[in-house]
């Protein structure tokens, strides 16, 4: 995974950049499919102070591009934000993924099987405490 954390009218202090390095581990064990993350850490100039601290990231994952952005008085609150706008859009493509996935294998396993169902027969009987199966 690429990480790249860049501040606009701000310097990224080590622990800053250790604060986010550690919320993004969340999204890292949901889907380890991250190819690129770029962070966008930035202080707006404006004349009210709600809202000024900016964080916005770029996810570059298996199959499609997530972006999310979140203001706040507080980076720090800023960036948990965005980390939990990031986590819902991850796991909810992760389950697209799966689902796709699944439909698919249902598809062609109903497919075999509805076309081999009139040929397999099945017996179960015990034998000296196993359990066998034979078809026929």
């Amino acid at each position: 995974m690429n990480l790249t954390i860049s501040g606009h009218h701000l310097e990224v202090t080590p622990a800053l950049r250790g604060y986010v390095i550690q919320k993004l581990d969340r999204i890292m064990r949901h889907f380890d499919q991250v190819v690129d993350v770029r962070v966008l850490l930035s202080v707006e100039k404006q004349k009210e102070k709600e809202g000024r601290q900016r964080a916005e990231c770029n996810i570059h994952v298996k199959g499609s591009d997530l972006f999310a952005e979140s203001a706040h008085q507080d980076l720090y609150a800023a960036v948990d934000e965005l980390v939990d706008k990031l986590d819902r859009q991850v796991v909810r493509h992760k389950d697209r993924l799966q689902d796709h996935q699944r439909q698919a294998r249902i598809a062609a396993l109903s497919k075999k099987g509805q076309s081999e169902a009139g040929r397999l027969r099945f017996r179960r009987f015990f034998m000296a405490g196993f359990l066998y199966y034979e078809s026929n």
